[in-house]
C-alpha cells in the first residue's frame, strides 16, 4: 500500500527571497536567457516537472562546448588544472600533506572543481537536473550540483576558517544527502528546487571564497597538515567532491541517454571499448600462496584519509586461488543466457527479493536489442550506448555477482571450500601487496601521490586515465599475473565494512561519514574504478555500498580454503565492543514475521487503551504505561496552553503507527505531519486516518488471538488535519517548513545518527519556529547495532573517564537556542501476550526554542 503523501508548501522568508533574487540577477547578467519563472507541472503525476523554468540555455553547442557562463571556476583550457594538450581533462596526483605548496593546493582544488563542471556539462537541458533517478533512491542532479559547493562552506565554517554563510538557504537545502535503507525504500522528493542558474551563480561565489582562503590561510604554510589541523578541512572538501564526481557519473549512467552528451573534455576511452569482435581470454584461477597481510593506513601517512581507512589489522591469509581477470561481459552473458535471472537457486534470499522487485533480467547497463530471447545487447557507458565489447568487465551489483559465483560453481561441480565466491579484503591485500612495511613500520608509497591519470594510463585505469572501464586484459598484469587489481572497476567483496583496530575514531568535522554504515549491511568495494580520483584511487581506499547498489563495480572470483577470513569477522570492530556485524544477518522471512508482530504490538499500545491492552492477565495486578500516547500528547498540549504557543502545526518524527499524531490533532493542532522511515507503519497510519479505525490481532496465548477493531482518537475533522509521510529521520527535508511544535518519541535511539534530526531544528530553515516547543522522549537505551558509540548522546565516558549522561548530551546537542521547560518520566508498555509485557521508562524533556 502506498503511503499518503502531503507536501508542506514552504514560503521563503523575506531575507531568503532577497538572496534568491540577487542570485538570479547575477546569473542573468552573466548568462542572458529566458525568464526563470516556474512552470506548473503537467497533469502527469510527475511533480518534479514543476521545477522546469523553460531555460533553453542548458545545452551544449555544436562541438559539445558549454558557453562561457557555465564555468564558475577555471576554464577547461590546455595547461590549466589537469587539462591536457588535446583539451581533455585528467586528475592530478593526490597531494602530499608534508610537502605540498600553496600553489599545488590551489591547482588540486581547481582540478577538482573543473572535473565536476566538465562532468555536469554532459547534462543537456533542464530536465536532467530535476528528473528523479528511476529507482527514487537518490536526489535529482540539482542537489548534487549544489551540494559539493555547500560542503566547502559548511565544513570551512565548522573548522573556523570561514565565518558566516554564503547563502543560508542553499547551505541547508543542499546540505544532507540520502543513504537508502533498502532497494524498496522509495523516497519521493517533490520540493521546489532553485534554478540551475541560481545554483551556478552560487557556485561562482563559493569558488571565489574557497580560493581566497587557500591563498591566504596560514595553516596551509605550516606543514605537515595533519588530522588535527583546521586546514585538514580543505582536503576533506576536495576528497568529498571527488567522491561525488564518481557517484554522479554513476547516476548519469542511469539517466535516459537522450538527456546526455559526452563532454569534449572527458578523457578518451581505452581502445578496448571499441573492440567488439575479440573475446576475452580464458579466465583461469591463479594460485596465491599463504602469507601475511596488514590492512590500514598509518596515522602519520602524509595524505588525506577517511576515518575508515585508519587503524591496523593483520591476517595470515590462507592459500587461495583468484581469477586472473575481472569477470567479463562475455562470461556474464553465459549466466544470463542460461536463465540465471530466472532461477532462485543462485540468489540469496535478499538478492532474489531485489531481483523480483526490479524485474531484473540482465545487468542494469546492458541495453537489449531485438527480442529478449536473442540475448543481444549493447552497453551503456556514462554518456552513451555503444556496441557490446565482450572483453570489458561486467558492471553488476553485489547480489548479481554472488548469484553468478553460485551458478558457475554448480556448472563446474565445485562445492565446499572449492566453491567460487567473491574475494575478501585480506585477500585483495594479498593480491596488491600494499601492506608490506619497511623497518620503521611505514607503508610503501601510494602511486596516486605521484601519478596523474595520464601517467596512470600505461599501468592502471585509475584517476581518470580513461573515460570508461577498459578490457579485462587491456593493461599489464601484476608480477603474479593478475590484471586490474587496481582500477577499471571497483571489486565487490564478501566483507561488510567495519572499522579497523586502533583506528583514529571519527573526525570532529565529519563524525558520521562512515559510522552509520557500520551496520552489517554495507559491502566493501576495493580497488577503485576509472572514475576514482584522489583518495578514492589510493591503495588505502576502503569504500562501501549496500548490496543492491550500482557503482562502477565488477568482481573477481575466488576459491579459498578453510573458513572465510573477512575484515569484519576475525576480530571485533573496536567501536562496537563485542558486536560482530556479520551476526546481524537473519532470514528475511523471519525478519518480516518479527516486523509484522511488532506492528501489531504498536497498534495495540497506540490505540487499545488500558482495558484492552491489559485484558487477560495484567489487569489483575495493574500495569502503568497503558495510556502513553495520550499522556505524552497531553504533556505537549498542556505546555503549549501554559506558554501561549499557538496550536498551528506540529511535526512528529518517528510517528510509528500514528496514534500520537492523532492525539495532537484531537487536542487542537490544526495541522499535524507524522514522519516515519518504515513504509509499513506509514501505510498503516494512513489507512487508520482514512477508515477511522484500526484492526488488531491481539496475541493472548500461543496461536490464540483476539481480533479487535479500535477507534482512532478524534473525529473525522481531527483526522483530516493529519498527514503521514515516509522520510528518514537522519535526512529531514528542508521543504517541510517550520512548525509550532516538534515531537520525537523513541526515535533517537533507533537511528544511526542521533544528532542528525536535532541539528535540523534551528536556523533560517529550521523545523521549529522560534518560541516553539520541542518534546523529546527517549529510553537512552543505545545499541551498537544501531549507532556507533561515538555518535550517542551519552552512555559513554569522556577522555578523562568521567561518565557522559544522555540527558546532558541532549542539552549539549540542542545548545543555547533551547531552554528546558519540563522534564519527567513516562512509562510505556508493549504487550507480547496476555502474561508477558515489556516496559520502557521514557525520559521526556520539553524544550522551548528561544533563539
Amino acid at each position: 500500500m502506498a503511503p499518503v503523501v502531503v507536501v508542506a508548501q514552504r514560503e521563503d522568508k523575506p531575507d531568503l527571497k532577497r538572496q534568491k533574487c540577487a542570485l538570479v540577477a547575477e546569473a542573468e547578467a552573466a548568462a542572458p536567457g529566458p525568464p526563470l519563472a516556474v512552470q506548473k507541472p503537467a497533469n502527469s503525476g510527475e511533480e518534479w516537472r514543476g521545477n522546469l523554468r523553460g531555460d533553453e540555455g542548458l545545452v551544449s553547442g555544436p562541438n559539445g562546448e558549454r558557453p562561457a557562463w557555465w564555468w564558475t571556476g577555471p576554464k577547461p583550457t590546455p595547461g590549466t588544472a589537469g587539462v591536457q594538450a588535446d583539451g581533455t581533462i585528467t586528475s592530478l596526483p593526490l597531494p602530499c600533506l608534508a610537502t605540498c605548496t600553496r600553489q599545488q593546493v590551489l591547482e588540486y582544488f581547481d582540478n577538482t572543481w573543473l572535473i565536476t563542471e566538465v562532468l555536469f556539462s554532459a547534462l543537456q537541458g533542464e530536465e536532467c537536473y530535476y528528473r528523479p533517478p528511476y529507482h527514487n533512491l537518490r536526489h535529482p542532479f540539482i542537489f548534487y550540483y549544489g551540494h559539493v559547493a555547500v560542503f566547502y562552506v559548511n565544513k570551512l565554517r565548522v573548522a573556523g576558517i570561514h565565518s558566516g554563510p554564503v547563502n543560508d538557504y542553499f547551505e541547508q537545502i543542499f546540505e544532507v544527502g540520502v543513504d537508502e535503507m533498502s532497494w524498496d525504500d522509495l523516497s519521493k522528493n517533490e520540493m521546489v528546487w532553485p534554478s540551475v542558474r541560481e545554483v551556478n551563480a552560487y557556485r561562482r561565489q563559493v569558488y571565489a571564497v574557497v580560493r581566497s582562503h587557500i591563498e591566504t590561510y596560514p595553516g596551509l604554510a605550516a606543514l605537515p597538515v595533519t588530522w588535527s589541523d583546521p586546514a585538514w578541512a580543505f582536503f576533506m572538501c576536495f576528497e568529498h567532491e571527488r567522491i561525488h564526481i564518481e557517484t554522479s557519473s554513476v547516476l548519469m549512467r542511469e539517466l535516459p541517454v537522450s538527456l546526455l552528451r559526452r563532454p569534449p573534455q572527458w578523457p578518451a576511452y581505452h581502445p578496448s571499448v571499441a573492440d567488439v569482435e575479440r573475446l576475452p581470454p580464458a579466465n583461469d584461477l591463479v594460485a596465491v600462496e599463504a602469507g601475511d597481510v596488514t590492512l590500514g593506513k598509518p596515522a602519520d601517512f602524509p595524505t588525506y584519509g577517511w576515518d575508515n581507512e585508519y587503524g591496523s589489522r593483520s591476517f595470515h591469509v590462507r592459500p587461495f586461488r583468484a581469477s586472473r581477470f575481472l569477470v567479463s561481459n562475455a562470461e556474464f552473458l553465459a549466466f544470463v543466457r542460461d536463465g540465471g535471472y530466472h532461477s532462485t537457486a543462485w540468489w540469496s534470499e535478499e538478492g532474489w527479493r531485489w531481483r523480483t522487485f526490479r524485474n531484473a533480467k540482465w545487468p542494469a547497463f546492458w541495453v537489449p536489442e531485438g527480442p529478449q530471447g536473442l540475448h543481444r545487447y549493447r552497453l551503456r557507458l556514462v554518456f552513451e550506448v555503444v556496441d557490446m565489447p565482450p572483453c570489458l568487465p561486467a558492471v553488476v551489483n553485489h547480489h548479481e555477482a554472488r548469484a553468478y559465483a553460485n551458478w558457475l560453481s554448480a556448472k563446474q561441480g565445485l562445492r565446499g571450500d572449492a566453491a567460487l565466491r567473491l574475494l575478501t579484503e585480506p585477500e585483495h591485500g594479498r593480491l596488491r601487496k600494499v601492506a608490506s612495511r619497511d623497518a620503521e613500520g611505514r607503508c610503501a608509497e601510494d602511486p596516486v601521490m605521484e601519478l596523474s591519470g595520464a601517467a596512470f594510463s600505461k599501468v592502471a585505469n585509475l584517476n581518470l586515465a580513461y573515460g570508461a572501464e577498459s578490457g579485462v586484459d587491456a593493461l599489464p598484469p601484476t608480477a603474479a599475473g593478475f590484471h586490474d587489481v587496481l582500477g577499471s572497476l571497483w571489486q565487490w567483496c564478501e566483507d561488510r565494512i567495519a572499522s579497523l583496530p586502533r583506528s583514529r575514531g571519527v573526525h570532529p568535522l565529519y563524525d558520521d561519514f562512515t559510522t552509520p554504515c557500520y551496520d552489517g549491511e554495507h559491502q566493501v568495494i576495493l580497488g577503485g574504478s576509472f572514475a576514482s580520483t584522489g583518495d578514492e584511487a589510493s591503495v588505502f581506499a576502503r569504500y562501501h555500498f549496500r548490496a543492491h547498489f550500482y557503482q562502477h563495480s565488477g568482481f573477481r572470483l575466488v576459491s579459498g580454503s578453510g573458513p572465510l577470513q573477512t575484515s569484519c569477522q576475525d576480530s571485533p570492530p573496536p567501536h562496537v565492543g563485542s558486536w560482530d556485524p556479520s551476526t546481524k544477518r537473519t532470514s528475511r522471512a523471519a525478519a518480516d514475521a518479527a516486523a509484522a508482530e511488532a506492528l501489531q504490538q504498536q497498534l495495540l499500545s497506540g490505540y487499545g487503551g488500558e482495558a484492552l491492552l491489559l485484558e487477560g492477565g495484567a489487569a489483575a495486578v495493574g500495569l502503568p504505561g497503558a495510556d502513553y500516547p495520550a499522556r505524552l500528547s497531553a504533556m505537549l498540549l498542556g505546555a503549549a496552553a501554559r506558554l501561549g504557543v499557538p496550536l498551528g502545526s506540529a511535526l512528529e518524527v518517528g510517528a510509528g503507527v500514528g496514534a500520537i499524531s492523532f492525539h495532537l490533532a484531537a487536542g487542537g493542532f490544526q495541522n499535524v505531519l507524522g514522519l516515519n522511515h518504515d513504509a509499513r507503519a506509514v501505510a498503516v497510519a494512513a489507512a487508520a486516518q482514512h477508515a477511522g479505525t484500526v484492526s488488531v490481532a491481539r496475541k493472548d496465548e500461543g496461536h490464540l488471538r483476539t481480533q479487535l477493531e479500535l477507534p482512532v482518537p478524534g473525529g473525522a475533522a481531527a483526522r483530516s488535519r493529519v498527514s503521514f509521510r515516509q522520510m528518514d529521520p537522519c535526512c529531514l527535508s528542508p521543504e517541510l517548513g517550520a512548525f509550532d511544535a516538534v515531537l520525537l518519541s523513541g526515535v533517537l535511539e533507533q537511528i544511526p545518527s542521533p544528532k542528525a534530526p536535532l541539528g535540523r531544528l534551528t536556523g533560517s530553515l529550521g523545523l521549529l519556529k522560534k518560541g516553539g516547543l520541542l518534546l523529546v522522549a527517549s529510553t537512552f537505551c543505545w545499541s551498537e547495532r544501531t549507532a556507533a558509540s561515538q555518535l550517542w548522546l551519552g552512555g559513554t565516558a569522556d577522555a578523562q573517564g568521567n561518565p557522559v549522561r544522555s540527558r546532558d548530551g541532549l542539552a549539549a546537542a540542542l545548545g543555547p537556542d533551547f531552554e528546558l521547560v519540563q522534564e519527567e518520566d513516562l512509562p510505556c508498555a508493549l504487550r507480547s501476550c496476555g502474561r508477558m509485557y515489556s516496559m520502557s521508562i521514557m525520559h521526556c524533556s520539553l524544550w522551548r526554542r528561544v533563539a
